[in-house]
């Protein structure tokens, strides 16, 4: 999975609308969705626990899904102007984005939204102590990080969002630490969004993205420029966002063990989510469905990888 651009275990969607933060006080909604979900990658630890060689293809870890998702705000302020909020927002995993946020908005008399948040568990998990051991059964580390971000919408009254991100990330027993592999860094991460509306119920939304990651070792720390495309319809009860998405991403040096060849990979992504409205009736109620596909093709074999989801649930507003 991909920071910023990872594949959610839910859907929830909605065409883009920036009017106004919400109704006043408290409100909310959570989604339960049940699917399936697949990966492949040598890094991931839900599998591939022993490999034989650096250039040996992943093997396929899939299995069903069961979960919740959904967000809590509370609005309040002049005109509703602020809000605190707690959770995943729409927007965000519309377009295949999923980041769990604490956070406060401030909207101006301009229409403009300032939004602070913490994200504080985008970056943990588990990985390989040492990823490229081989012929002997790998063992897992946690990862620890948090990330901060900074979006801005509607900016100087434009359809313009401006969405900057920082986080670090510290793999807690890295058996890499002092090679040109070592993964403790931290990431810069910006992003320019625009609206194009196209018809009533009918938007794109193009976007181009910069990371900037500088890891211990000079071999994890790369550059990547990116961009996405998201089509955005709303017919009735009916609404639709597909997202095609593109990133290529070049590191700074090569590794030893892969004698000093730099990496250079390219990420594709597809997303489609689906919602229909006003189930049985049910003002509150939504039926939603998602899939997903994501794709990383790198110069080393070692590092090619890919995932896809497809999962359907209801969606409670409260």
């Amino acid at each position: 999975m991909k920071q910023w651009l990872t594949l959610s275990t839910l859907g929830l969607l909605a065409l883009p609308t920036y009017a106004e933060l919400g109704r006043a006080g408290l409100s909310g909604e959570i989604s339960v969705n049940a699917g399936y979900s697949s990966s492949s990658s040598n890094l991931d630890t839900g599998d591939n626990e022993v490999i034989t060689s650096l250039n040996q293809e992943a093997s396929s870890d899939g299995g069903f899904l069961l979960a919740p998702l959904g967000s809590l705000a509370y609005t309040f302020g002049q005109g509703n102007n602020q809000q605190l909020y707690v959770g995943t927002s729409r927007e965000d995993i519309a377009v295949g984005t999923l980041a769990f946020e604490l956070g406060y908005k401030y909207q101006l008399g301009s229409g403009m939204i300032l939004d602070l948040s913490v994200l504080p568990t985008v970056m943990s998990g588990e990985a390989w102590k040492d990823p490229y051991q081989t012929n002997i059964v790998r063992q897992e580390t946690d990862v620890d990080g948090t990330a901060y971000r900074f979006k801005i919408s509607n900016v100087a009254g434009l359809p313009i969002t401006l969405d900057l991100a920082y986080a670090d990330k510290d793999v807690e027993q890295d058996e890499l630490v002092g090679t040109d592999l070592a993964r403790d860094g931290n990431t810069l991460h910006s992003k320019v969004q625009f609206r194009v509306p196209l018809s009533r119920g009918l938007m794109l939304m193009p976007s181009v993205s910069y990371r900037k990651h500088d890891a211990d070792g000079n071999a994890n720390s790369y550059s990547q420029l990116g961009g996405e495309l998201s089509l955005f319809s709303q017919l009735g009860n009916h609404q639709l966002v597909l997202t095609g998405g593109y990133a290529n991403r070049e590191y700074d040096a090569g590794a030893q063990i892969f004698s000093y060849q730099k990496r250079d990979e390219n990420d594709i992504s597809l997303f489609g989510a689906y919602e229909y409205g006003q189930l049985m009736g049910w003002s509150n109620v939504s039926f939603i469905m998602l899939a997903g596909y994501g794709k990383t093709s790198s110069n080393l074999d070692f590092y090619d990888s890919s995932q896809y989801i497809v999962s359907t649930g209801l969606n409670f507003k409260f």
